[in-house]
Order: structure tokens, then sequence, then C-alpha cells
């Protein structure tokens, strides 16, 4: 865990041992809040591990589920969700609980809970995943500096160099290098990583086998009662580093193939990566124009009425994998941290 996150802990605590979590409730929660997850699997001790932030374990999704009742807020459809948003008059706090990408997980490891529990969820889809033809480029840096020794790439900025001898030094290679691709045009990043995937021998294609659901899978799930299956663009682009064709095309033409794919409509969408980088008020013109009834960001924060006129803008609460206990759970379910972080804005929408 980084400075920052070791900061964001040691806040949440805080928020506990205070009872600001409970307090603040009045002024800083909003209607209701659109959880975000990705993977969900049991733990695997892995001393170079770049991305735990994107899965927890069934276990705390289990904690998670039981609290959120406990405390008295209902889990809801995304649809329900809407409806409640546009509703003029105030209810219970609501959760609703989304899964990106489309990981072989959710069904194996985070559908048994969410049974159990009887609630529902859905699973945002990219079928360029399903396809095995779009690339999960952060998880093939993980395992591409996992593998290698060393790192030594020219890019059009210049060069990069890091040993990657030991964890520490893989971690600071990945971080390094992860925020200065993330900088650049998409194309780059795409190309300097396959280039390190090459060297290292690593599979793209074996990767997605390994990691996403196939299309009989994502039929099978698509009849379920409780599930909703959304879009996810067709092959995962930060949106925001493209054209307009471009931007356009990815979120259209991923609702069509699903619904021909699935032969039910797709209403809902998640922009990919969904920070105000890879996705501004260009793509929700977007997501609206393709006809999606809603679209989530990953720009933190709860469900406000004024979120009623910016449907293709809502924000998302992230279970995060390095904070997966009580006192975040709190926290983040009364809205404190995103108060704080906002300023007291209700909406972030540009």
């Amino acid at each position: 865990m980084d400075g920052r996150h070791r900061a964001i802990a040691a806040a949440f605590q805080v928020m506990a041992a205070t009872g600001a979590d409970r307090w603040s409730r009045g002024f800083a929660q909003g209607r209701g809040a659109i959880l975000t997850l990705h993977h969900v699997r049991s733990a695997a001790p892995r001393g170079f591990n770049p991305n735990a932030l994107l899965e927890v374990t069934p276990d705390f999704l289990d904690r998670a589920l039981r609290l959120i009742r406990d405390e008295g807020y209902d889990i809801i459809t995304l649809d329900e969700a809407l409806a409640r948003l546009q509703n003029p008059e105030p209810g219970r706090f609501f959760v609703a609980l989304t899964f990106d990408d489309g990981y072989r997980d959710t069904v194996e490891e985070a559908w048994p809970v969410l049974a159990r529990h009887g609630v529902p969820w859905t699973l945002f889809v990219t079928p360029g995943f399903a396809d095995r033809t779009a690339r999960l480029w952060w998880l093939e840096l993980e395992e591409a500096i996992r593998a290698l020794p060393r790192l030594d790439l020219t890019l059009p900025d210049g060069r990069f160099t890091a040993p990657t001898g030991t964890d520490a030094e893989k971690g600071r290679a990945f971080a390094g290098l992860y925020r200065r691709l993330r900088r650049g045009p998409e194309a780059i990043l795409l190309s300097a990583i396959s280039e390190l995937a090459t060297a290292a021998g690593i599979d793209p294609v074996a990767l997605v086998e390994r990691e996403c659901l196939p299309w009989e899978t994502l039929r099978a799930l698509s009849g379920a009662p409780g599930i909703t299956i959304g879009a996810h663009t067709l092959t995962h682009p930060m949106l925001g580093k493209h054209d307009a064709q471009t931007a356009r095309r990815e979120i259209a033409d991923s609702k069509a193939r699903l619904e021909a794919q699935l032969s039910l409509p797709i209403r809902h969408f998640a922009y990919p990566v969904g920070d105000s980088g890879s996705a501004g008020p260009r793509d929700f013109a977007l997501a609206a124009e393709a006809g999606f009834d809603s679209a989530v960001t990953t720009r933190p924060g709860h469900l406000f009425p004024e979120h009623a006129a910016h449907l293709h803008a809502l924000p998302r609460v992230s279970l995060n994998g390095l904070h997966q206990n009580e006192a975040a759970l709190r926290a983040l379910l009364s809205g404190l941290p995103f108060w704080l972080r906002n300023r007291g804005r209700r909406l972030d929408v540009e």
C-alpha cells in the first residue's frame, strides 16, 4: 500500500473512531450509491500485486452485503435506482451493485455470495473480451514486469529503465511506467506494453481467455433472474483519448453487439476506466445518443436528486481491494469522503 492509500486508510479509521461516518449522513449522504467491483476472488499471497485495488475477497463481499442490510439500506437494480433517483419523494438509502469487464470470478466466486443474499446485480460486458480480441493491458503489464528482471523501453518522450529484480522494484517500476503511459496516447501505451509482453513471453489472448467469461456463459447469465447485463464498449478504450467517431462506434456498437449476441435490450453503459481523463461531456452525450438509459463513470460520489438531469454521467463508489474493512465501507456509505473530496459539490459532470 502506497502513501496515498495509507492516508486514506487512516482517514477511514478516524471517521470510525469519531463517529463521523454516522453524524455526517444528514448532509453528506445522497439518495443512494452505485458500487463498483471488478474481481471477486479468494486471497492469494503475492508480494507484487499492483492491481490489488481491483480485487476483493468473497468473504469481504459477504460482510459488505450484511452490513448494508444491517444498516437498513435497500439493495436494488439499476433500473430501480434510476426510478428512485427521478422520484421527488425521499426514500430509504439504496445501493446498486455493478461489476465491470466480465470476469470469470464474477460467476465463480461472486455470484454464489450474491445469490445467498438474494441481491440483484449488473455486469458490464466488453464484447472484445468475450471474443478474445480486446486486451487486458493492465494485466499484461503486471505479468510482464513479474517475469522480467529489468525494463528498458524507448518511448516517444524518452527512455524508461528500471530494475525489476525484487517485488519492491517491480512495484516501483509498475507505478512509474503506468503513470507515464497513462499521460500519453493510448496507442503508445498499448504498443509499449505489447513490447514488454512479447519480451516476457506473455500471450495477451491467453490472459483474456483465463480471466474473462465466454459468450456461452454470458448467454446463460442474461436469462438469470436478478442479473442485468450492461455494455462496456467494444474493446475497453479510454474514450477521452480518442476522436468522436471512434468513441461513438465503441459506445453504440457495444450495445448493438450485445443485443445481437444475448437477445435482450441493453439499457445501461459503463465508461472504461471512467475517470475524468477517460470520459467527459462529449462521451456522456454519445451514450445518450446511443439510446442508453444510464451510463456510469468511476468519478467517486453518491447519487443526489441533481443527478436525475445527468443520467449519463453517474458517479460510483469503488469497493477497493486495499480497504477491505468495516471502517472503510461505513465511511463510503456515509458519503463523507466524497463530500470532503468534492468540497460539498454534489455534481461532477464536466
